[in-house]
């Protein structure tokens, strides 16, 4: 199998994940190597992501990296195996890669938590909220491009509106239902989705109301992932240099926290849709 030239966050967490096992048996890589009877530098592929790795070659490493974890090890051989082509494909090369590992990341997730304190999460916004924020954003974009930048977005939305839908919360200061990203008509049609969307069963929308007494999570904005297994959870950030996918164990330690952290200030769903609704009448 030739190497990527371009391997997907999926295929570098596999690598990763391989290489923390590897890690953790104290084994070098040259070691690991030669149990595949491969050299250094195809292992090196394989451990960044840019080779794959077949479901023989992947148990015979964890075997041998003494890992007795068979629900990890089942589900990174799913991740080695599966050859889906997903919906996201169809933006390669007209959308930046980071979008479409993102929607390749919620398509495999067992639940989705979202917090967000300026804007309103994508997997909420309407048509025209989304179309606002991209040609703010990028004012140098074509019409065409900013159409494609809104589909995906759109498209996103369905793993929380398809048949077998994942589990979504998500924590929204006042802040983002307040800053009108479009006109005071797309704002209203905003909340009222907001709304419908928390209907749901499988939905939580919570807010955190201006007037909560010593609030200093703001800064922690984020998408959290649950993974086939905890250990292959992710949590996704805007930095100032892009997109970015983490996955060490202490870091998705401290978001699970912070999570839990903003939670605890904010209204109960219940609660919280009687906010939108009084929001969406004000305006």
């Amino acid at each position: 199998m030739p190497p990527r030239r371009q391997p997907s966050a999926r295929q570098e967490r596999l690598g990763a994940e391989l290489r923390k096992l590897r890690e953790a048996a104290g084994l070098k890589a040259t070691e690991a190597a030669s149990l595949l009877g491969v050299n250094s530098v195809q292992m090196s592929q394989i451990e960044s992501g840019v080779a794959g790795v077949s479901e023989e070659r992947l148990r015979r490493l964890t075997a041998h990296y003494a890992c007795t974890d068979e629900e990890l090890v089942s589900a990174l051989v799913v991740m080695a195996t599966d050859r889906t082509r997903g919906w996201w494909e169809e933006y390669r090369g007209s959308l930046p890669n980071r979008f479409l590992d993102l929607s390749e990341l919620e398509h495999h997730a067992r639940f989705r938590w979202d917090v967000d304190f300026l804007h309103i999460p994508g997997l909420l916004q309407t048509e025209d909220y989304a179309r606002a924020l991209f040609s703010y954003v990028n004012p140098e974009f074509p019409e065409k491009e900013v159409d494609r930048w809104v589909e995906h977005r759109m498209r996103r939305q369905v793993i929380i509106e398809r048949p077998d839908p994942i589990p979504y919360e998500t924590v929204v200061h006042e802040a983002a239902l307040r800053i009108k990203v479009g006109d005071r008509a797309q704002a209203r049609a905003q909340l009222r989705r907001i709304l419908e969307f928390s209907e749901a069963d499988h939905v939580s929308v919570r807010v955190v109301p201006f007037d909560v007494n010593g609030f200093g999570g703001a800064g922690s904005a984020m998408v959290y992932a649950g993974g086939a297994v905890p250990a292959l959870d992710t949590v996704v950030r805007d930095g100032p240099h892009g997109t970015v996918f983490i996955d060490a164990e202490a870091q998705l330690l401290r978001f699970r926290t912070l999570f839990r952290r903003v939670g605890s200030v904010a209204l109960r769903a219940g609660r919280s849709r009687e906010f939108i609704h009084q929001l969406a009448k004000e305006l």
